[in-house]
C-alpha cells in the first residue's frame, strides 16, 4: 500500500489506508479513553468483518463531501479507472472526496477513495500508479488484516467482543477511534513490495501502462524531498522499501516488457 505520508496535510504514499480526513474528525482523544484489553482475533468472523468494513466505509462516505458523477474530478477518475472493475473477485468501487487532504485509501471490500487534493498534484499516470499499488494491498488481503487489527486494538472491544454473529452497530466515537487506529497502521516492507508487484501486473493485465507505478513513486519522492529530512514524511518512509530502488525496479520491468517509460 502507499501508506500515508504527512506533510502539512495527510498524504498517503504507499498503502493508502483509511485515514480520517479533516472533514470527518471529532474529539478522538475522548473516543480513545477507556481502551481495554483487545478481544482475541478468533472471536471476529469473516461475516462480522465484512459488516464492519461496510459500516466504516458507509460512515466515511456520509461524513465526507462525496462529489457527484457529474463533477469533473469524478469524470476524470472514472475515465482513468475504466475497466478496473474487480481484483481477485473483489468488486472495486471508486469515489472522490472533495477535501483538502492530499490522500487516498482502499478498504478490504474494494472501496477506493481518492481525495481531490491528491488529484490536483498528480497526473493521470501518477494516480494510476497509486491505485495499482492500493489494489495490490486489497488482493493480498493486507487491507483486511490492517482493518481487523484496527478493530481489535481501538476502542471497540465492547462492540466486537460478542461471540454471536450479529454485529453491534458502532457509535460515531467508536468509528472515529477506528479511523484513528487505521491512520496509524503500517505495512511491512514485504507487503509493500508485494503490492508493487501486484499493482504492476494488475495495470498490465488491464491494458494500462504499468510504468505508471514508477511515475507515482517519482512524484512521492519529489514531495518527500520538499518535506525535509526531519519531516514525518521521511520518518514514515524509513520503514518502507527505498523509493529509488522501487522506481528502478518498475522502470526496468516496464522497459523489458516493451512499455514507454518517462
Amino acid at each position: 500500500m502507499f501508506k500515508k505520508l504527512i506533510l502539512s496535510v495527510a498524504l498517503v504514499a504507499g498503502g493508502l489506508i483509511a485515514p480520517v480526513p479533516a472533514s470527518a474528525q471529532f474529539n478522538l482523544s475522548k473516543a480513545a479513553k477507556g481502551l481495554g484489553k483487545a478481544v482475541e482475533a478468533a472471536t471476529l468472523t469473516d461475516a462480522q468483518m465484512s459488516a464492519y468494513v461496510k459500516e466504516y466505509i458507509d460512515w466515511m462516505d456520509k461524513n465526507n463531501p462525496v462529489l457527484p458523477d457529474s463533477d469533473p474530478y469524478v469524470k476524470r477518475l472514472a475515465k482513468l479507472t475504466s475497466g478496473l472493475t474487480s481484483v481477485d473477485g473483489i468488486p472495486l468501487n471508486f469515489k472522490v472526496y472533495n477535501v483538502i487532504d492530499v490522500n487516498a485509501f482502499a478498504c478490504a471490500d474494494g472501496s477506493v477513495r481518492v481525495f481531490a487534493a491528491l488529484m490536483d498534484i498528480m497526473d493521470d499516470d501518477e494516480l494510476l500508479g497509486v491505485i495499482g499499488h492500493e489494489v495490490g494491498h486489497v488482493a493480498h488481503h493486507d487491507s483486511k488484516k490492517a482493518f481487523k487489527q484496527a478493530l481489535l486494538t481501538s476502542a471497540l472491544k465492547d462492540a466486537v467482543g460478542s461471540t454471536s454473529n450479529k454485529v453491534a452497530a458502532l457509535t460515531d466515537s467508536q468509528l472515529g477511534a477506528l479511523g484513528e487506529s487505521l491512520a496509524s497502521a503500517t505495512y511491512s516492507k514485504k507487503q509493500e513490495t508485494q503490492a508493487d508487484e501486484y499493482g504492476y501486473e494488475f495495470l498490465k493485465s488491464h491494458g494500462k501502462n504499468p510504468a505508471a507505478m514508477a511515475k507515482s513513486f517519482k512524484k512521492l519522492k519529489s514531495i518527500q524531498g520538499e518535506a525535509g529530512k526531519s519531516s514525518k514524511l521521511n520518518q514514515l518512509f524509513s520503514s518502507h522499501p527505498d523509493l529509488d530502488a522501487r522506481i528502478k525496479k518498475m522502470e526496468e520491468r516496464a522497459k523489458k516488457d516493451g512499455y514507454t517509460v518517462d
